[in-house]
C-alpha cells in the first residue's frame, strides 16, 4: 500500500477511490451487457463486416487501441483508427459502408466524435457506442449502445471508465467469436482486478517519481495500457512519458534512455514475450534503469509483482489496475493533485 509523504494512511484522492471501484464496475458491466453482446455477436456472425473503424480521443482512444488489437489478432478483422477531424474539420466523407464502427467515449459529447459517428451511420456502417453517459448525444447517434456502467467519475484522470471500456471491448469480441475459453476467462475479470488493485507497485515509486522523461513499453494487446500509463504520467504527474512498442523502441528511440531516462515495461504472457524478454536483457546490459511488470523476466532494476495465471487478454487490464495507485502516488510525491491537473477539465470537447 502506497503512503503519503508522512508515511501515514494513503492519500485517498478521487482518482484512487475511483480506480478501486473498477472491479465492481466491471462485474456490473459484464452482467448488464451480456445479452447485448450476445445479440450483437450473432448479428456480426450473420453479416460479417469487411473491416472495422474506431473513433475516440484521450484515454478512450487508448481503449480503442485495445479493441483494435483484439479485432485484428483474435477476429482477423482489419481495424483502422480514423481521425475525427477527417469529417469535422476537413469535411471529408470516408467510405464506411457495412463496416463495424466503434466509438469509445466517457461523456459522449465531443463534437468531432459525433461528426464521425454520424458520418459512419449515414454511410451504412454498423455504429456501436461504448459510452459511460447513455443520455449523451453519442448514445443517440449510434445504432447500438454498450454502456460502460462506471457511474459518476469526478477525477479529471479517467480510471474506472477506462477499465470498463477495455472490458466492454473484450466482452464484445468474446461473444462475437463464441470463444468458450475467453468467455470463461472473462467471468474471472472482476476477481482478477480485485487482486490487481491490492498488488503493491510502490517499489517503483522512488525511481519513477524522480524521472522527468521515460518510455512506457508494451506490445500487442498490451500496447494500449502502455499508452494509457504514459498519458496518466503526463497529465497527473508532469512527466514526459511516451508509449513505445518494444519493437519500435529498438529502431532508434532507445538511444534516449539512460540514468535519468528510465523505461517501464508492461508485458503479458503471449507470443510477444520472447521479444520483450530480449529487450529487457539488452537494456540491462546497457545500464538503463528498467521497471518490469507482468510476465517479462529480469534482469531489471525493479521487478513488480503481478496477478499470475491470467488469460493474456486479461493481463493488460490487470496491469493498468495495479498501475493507477502507483501513478497516484507519483503525482502526490511530485506535489501535484492528480484529481485536478493544470489546464485540464473532465470533459474535453474538440472539433
Amino acid at each position: 500500500m502506497m503512503s503519503d509523504e508522512n508515511n501515514s494512511a494513503p492519500a485517498m484522492t478521487a482518482m484512487l477511490r475511483e480506480a478501486r471501484e473498477a472491479p465492481q464496475v466491471v462485474a456490473r458491466l459484464l452482467e448488464s451487457n451480456a445479452a447485448l453482446c450476445r445479440d450483437l455477436g450473432e448479428r456480426l456472425r450473420f453479416a460479417p463486416p469487411p473491416f472495422a473503424v474506431t473513433c475516440a480521443r484521450g484515454s478512450s482512444d487508448n481503449a480503442a487501441t485495445f479493441a483494435k488489437y483484439l479485432l485484428e489478432i483474435h477476429s482477423g478483422l482489419v481495424t483502422a483508427s480514423v481521425g475525427p477531424s477527417v469529417t469535422s474539420v476537413y469535411e471529408a466523407r470516408p467510405r464506411m459502408r457495412d463496416a463495424l464502427f466503434l466509438a469509445v467515449s466517457q461523456s459522449g459529447r465531443s463534437p468531432d466524435i459525433l461528426h464521425l459517428a454520424n458520418a459512419g451511420r449515414e454511410d451504412g456502417a454498423l455504429t456501436v457506442a461504448l459510452v459511460n453517459d447513455t443520455s449523451s448525444p453519442l448514445a443517440s447517434t449510434c445504432e447500438i449502445v454498450l454502456p460502460l456502467h462506471a457511474g459518476p467519475e469526478k477525477s479529471v484522470a479517467a480510471t474506472k471508465s477506462f477499465i470498463a471500456a477495455l472490458a466492454a471491448g473484450l466482452q464484445l469480441v468474446a461473444h462475437w467469436s463464441q470463444d468458450e475459453e475467453l468467455l470463461k476467462a472473462l467471468d474471472t475479470l472482476p476477481d482478477v482486478l480485485a487482486q490487481a488493485s491490492a498488488t503493491d507497485w510502490s517499489e517503483a515509486l522512488p525511481l519513477l517519481s524522480q524521472a522527468d522523461n521515460l518510455f512506457v513499453v508494451g506490445r500487442g494487446v498490451g500496447f494500449a495500457v502502455a499508452q494509457e500509463a504514459a498519458l496518466k504520467l503526463k497529465e497527473t504527474s508532469g512527466i514526459h512519458a511516451e508509449a513505445m512498442s518494444s519493437a519500435e523502441l529498438m529502431h532508434g528511440p532507445w538511444t534516449l534512455a539512460g540514468d535519468h531516462f528510465p523505461i517501464l515495461v508492461l508485458s503479458q504472457r503471449d507470443e510477444t514475450l520472447s521479444g520483450v524478454n530480449d529487450l529487457v536483457t539488452k537494456l540491462n546490459e546497457q545500464g538503463v534503469p528498467v521497471v518490469v511488470a507482468g510476465a517479462a523476466e529480469g534482469p531489471a532494476t525493479v521487478m513488480l509483482p503481478s496477478v499470475e495465471n491470467t488469460h493474456p487478454y486479461l493481463a493488460p487490464i490487470a496491469m493498468i489496475q495495479s498501475f493507477y495507485p502507483l501513478v497516484n502516488a507519483i503525482a502526490l510525491s511530485r506535489g501535484r493533485n492528480p484529481d485536478n491537473p493544470p489546464r485540464l477539465r473532465k470533459v474535453t470537447e474538440t472539433v
